[in-house]
């Protein structure tokens, strides 16, 4: 089976192709870095995190080029810099990096580039200046715009009609629009806003020609895909599809992204998690209390396009089915994975069919379960399904650990040393059929909340959750 994906456009599931199988390129949008981001915003990163391991298994890892950008000029990065009395680049920087730690927490790997507006302004500036000489943009009153007029297939991203737009979405009112959908491209910065110079006057752009000059600049057009939350449909990715059709004169009938990829919305109960509705859980302080992979777990545990519910009871699952993998390869620790790893069509056919992660997520626990029985017996086959259970969890970007250090995490490198000492001495009791003290250990063991648990193997320890 080849691969399948949800296109945007296409409204349907089409077979991935991508232009060029030795350069595959990806664009997903990244954050705008003012605060911690919230859990939500983690969804599309881990969504596209698994997408980029797939591709890179198919095409290979030097051949697939994913850009994720960073928006590191913004009305909210500018009001926190004032509050603080900071420049703009203490807060975008400190919360970039506490970004790219939560990502890193939650298995993501790094993209190939990210991209950061600021550092992409002369691209950005030639881009708008490239509109304006094909009548695709106007300058008016220190602001440049957009002519959505001059793109007879605005709208078609998102499916809705032009006037329909207009009324669903938040569009400023200015009397220098030719249009009422005309969107800025360049508008001038207020005092104590950064500012750069242009032919239009000094300024700063808008948010959709930042995404249009990244792509552009980091991996030209057209690119295979392009990936984001599905609020992103319009106006942003509207807006960003017009641009770079108009800004290459392919007003009618260009190609922007062979592929549009959304992912749906995360809830708080009923509502979409957003820092205006006050309903935020922030990743950075969830990885305080779980394990990144445990809510990894949770984000991909609903198919990437429907919404999900986030709920402690799906975080409590998600880690007692990773307890519950590094169980059977603790277990299996002794058993060496054999075989070329090359995972059987029907193994890596859940995520084929359009990232169906929860079908995939099945699979693994199918394989672990399968593993498991294999050990007991003292079977042949155990090498194999070790072989393929790894390299699915791989392409998930689940099981990365030591078993031993999963179970241990809690646990310090002194509580780990007195803890290993019980667990010999009791191991040695039950060898002598010293019952009696084995109890006494285990009971020792209890009180600081530690699990034993006895395998083929010897025994292993976990560290239990506090109620």
């Amino acid at each position: 089976m080849s691969l399948q994906l949800y296109d945007t456009m296409a409204r349907a599931k089409r077979p991935f192709v991508p232009a060029d199988p030795s350069r595959v390129t990806m664009y997903v949008c990244g954050p705008t870095v003012y605060n911690y981001s919230h859990i939500g915003n983690f969804r599309p990163v881990v969504v596209f995190d698994v997408l980029f391991r797939l591709l890179r298994r198919l095409y290979g890892e030097d051949a697939v080029r994913y850009a994720a950008n960073v928006t590191d000029v913004d009305d909210k990065i500018n009001a926190k810099a004032a509050e603080e009395g900071v420049p703009i680049e203490t807060i975008t920087d400190r919360y970039l990096a506490a970004y790219n730690g939560d990502a890193a927490a939650l298995g993501a790997l790094p993209p190939t580039v990210q991209p950061r507006a600021t550092r992409t302004m002369d691209a950005i500036i030639a881009m708008i200046g490239r509109l304006v000489g094909n009548n695709s943009a106007y300058a008016a009153e220190g602001h440049v715009l957009f002519n959505t007029q001059a793109f007879g297939d605005y709208g078609k991203l998102s499916g809705r009609p032009l006037d329909e737009m207009i009324a669903g979405a938040r569009v400023e009112v200015a009397p220098y629009k030719q249009h009422p959908a005309d969107f800025v491209l360049w508008k001038p910065s207020k005092p104590g806003e950064p500012v750069w110079d242009s032919p239009w006057g000094p300024g700063r752009p808008g948010w959709h020609i930042e995404c249009s000059a990244m792509i552009e600049q980091e991996l030209g057009l057209p690119i295979d895909i392009h990936g984001g939350g599905i609020d992103l449909v319009f106006p942003h990715h509207e807006n960003e599809l017009a641009q770079g059709v108009c800004d290459h004169d392919h007003a009618h009938g260009g190609e922007y992204a062979r592929f549009w990829l959304h992912n749906g919305f995360l809830n708080m109960g009923d509502e979409k998690m957003s820092k205006s509705l006050g309903n935020v859980a922030l990743a950075h302080d969830l990885l305080k209390q779980q394990p990144g992979e445990a809510i990894r777990w949770a984000l991909l545990g609903a198919h990437y396009r429907q919404p999900l519910s986030w709920t402690d009871d799906a975080l409590i699952q998600a880690r007692n089915s990773l307890d519950h993998l590094y169980g059977v390869l603790g277990r299996a620790r002794h058993v060496e994975a054999t075989g070329s790893g090359a995972l059987a069509e029907d193994q890596l056919e859940p995520l084929l069919d359009d990232l169906n992660t929860p079908a995939a997520m099945a699979t693994i626990k199918k394989l672990a379960t399968d593993l498991d029985a294999a050990v007991r017996k003292g079977s042949g086959e155990a090498g194999p399904l070790k072989a393929d259970l790894m390299a699915l969890a791989s392409v998930m970007g689940f099981l990365q650990q030591d078993p031993q250090a999963w179970f241990q995490g809690g646990a310090d490198e002194e509580l780990t040393a007195k803890i290993d000492g019980l667990v010999a001495a009791r191991d040695a009791a039950r060898k002598a059929k010293d019952w009696a003290e084995a109890d006494r250990l285990r009971g020792e063991l209890a009180a600081l909340n530690v699990e034993v648990m006895d395998g083929p193997a010897g025994a292993t320890w976990r560290i239990k959750e506090s109620v």
